[in-house]
């Protein structure tokens, strides 16, 4: 079989990487690249983050990189993992290394100089593929054979592999649901069914990149039903899940070409804010995301695909382009008639091209009009911005002269 090249990528060929290889390799030294670049870069899609292995110690790396003008960031030294930044741009370099003791969440490592240890400590046969510097391949896992047939196989024995983290549980679905195809690779499947209740050891950080990475694929809804089916799913979201609502919110997102946000789909997937406020606790979500999702399953306005121009207007000013973008797209994926797509879509379109006015009057207006300082200036400001919502955002200064009057005269 001919050995596989990648030596044709963009990334490989880039002055940051051969000036962070060229440091690695000089003098005898040995550098690989290894992981999702080089699994990637097989199958043809774009290619994200650029990882390295060595047998090089970690200070060995740091004093290559600074030697050649680099700044070597210890970002997981405990692991032997160093980054390089050259030109802004990050490479991640981890030492080669065997697992000592793992507990289901962290590991002890030593570092090794043996290529075939450090592939076999790693999780799936496509995760375990090196390339040097000219583009060459190294197998040694049958990783390349299940590459092209897109199966994700755990390396070794699966029930061994996840022990060693559980995290693996759920990456296995989320490659699967990535890179996988037709059903998940039985061995492995049977391994996390048995071992889901472990999950609930993990982070909620953890759990919630793995997750939102699963739901953001582009077909999802087979994997989730295997997750389900396995009760692996019922490990890391509780209570019942509106599986027809996602599952038109992923038609659309493929029919309509908008971008997959797993923040919006696990909204979708959610019966309410309460259940929505469970899991942002649970997975530790950021504020913003918290107030995102509970906001998109709380709208104090009602959005139908029939909603006037001017009635989208005024939910745009009042709640924000991101939040009534939401709304619409949880509201399509719930429509039952589906020619009513189009005018979906041109609610979305224009959400897209409205600029939010400002409101023309200040609080010096407002006092020139007989309204002393104080907090009747805001009572004021807020019933005349109220009457410009509702006029649709009119700019006839007279008009609102006039309606300044009717107010300051009625409140003093």
């Amino acid at each position: 079989m001919t050995t596989p090249s990648i030596s044709n990528q963009p990334w490989l060929n880039a002055p940051e990487t051969r000036a962070v290889m060229d440091a690695l390799n000089h003098g005898g030294g040995e550098a690989r690249f290894v992981g999702g670049c080089v699994r990637n870069a097989l199958m043809g899609v774009p290619v994200e983050d650029i990882d390295i292995a060595t047998p090089l110690v970690p200070d060995e790396v740091t004093r290559r990189l600074v030697a050649a003008g680099m700044q070597a960031v210890p970002t997981g030294i405990e692991h032997g993992t160093i980054t390089a930044v050259t030109n802004k741009k990050p490479f991640e370099i981890t030492t080669l290394r065997r697992d000592v003791s793992t507990d289901g969440r962290r590991a002890t490592v030593a570092f090794s100089t043996d290529w075939a240890e450090d592939a076999q400590r790693r999780d799936f046969t496509m995760n375990a593929l090196y390339a040097d510097r000219t583009g060459q391949v190294f197998d040694v896992v049958g990783g390349i054979a299940d590459l092209n047939a897109r199966r994700v196989r755990f390396i070794g024995d699966p029930a061994r592999r996840i022990a060693e983290d559980y995290l693996r549980i759920l990456r296995l679905f989320r490659f699967h649901a990535w890179y996988g195809k037709g059903d998940i690779d039985p061995d492995g499947l049977a391994a996390c069914a048995a071992a889901r209740g472990q999950i609930k050891t993990l982070s909620g950080e953890r759990v919630q990149k793995e997750m939102l990475k699963v739901l953001a694929a582009e077909h999802p809804i087979p994997v989730l039903r295997m997750m389900a089916a396995s009760g692996v799913l019922g490990e890391v979201l509780h209570g019942a899940l509106k599986f027809e609502r996602f599952q038109r919110l992923c038609e659309i997102d493929a029919d309509q070409f908008f971008d997959a946000d797993g923040l919006l789909r696990l909204g979708a997937l959610l019966a309410d804010e309460a259940q929505a406020g469970e899991i942002a606790t649970r997975w530790r979500l950021s504020n913003d995301d918290r107030d995102r999702l509970s906001d998109m399953l709380g709208a104090p306005v009602k959005v139908v695909s029939y909603l006037s121009i001017r009635e989208v207007r005024r939910a745009l000013y009042r709640f924000g382009t991101p939040l009534f973008k939401d709304w619409v797209r949880l509201r399509w994926a719930e429509d039952p008639k589906l020619s009513n797509g189009v005018q979906w879509r041109a609610l979305m379109a224009l959400a897209d091209g409205w600029v939010r006015p400002v409101f023309p009057l200040r609080g010096p207006d407002v006092m020139a009009a007989g309204v002393p300082h104080g907090p009747l200036i805001g009572k004021v400001l807020n019933e005349v911005e109220a009457w410009w919502i509702d006029s649709d955002f009119t700019d006839d200064q007279f008009s609102l002269a006039e309606r300044l009057k009717a107010v300051v005269q009625a409140t003093i």
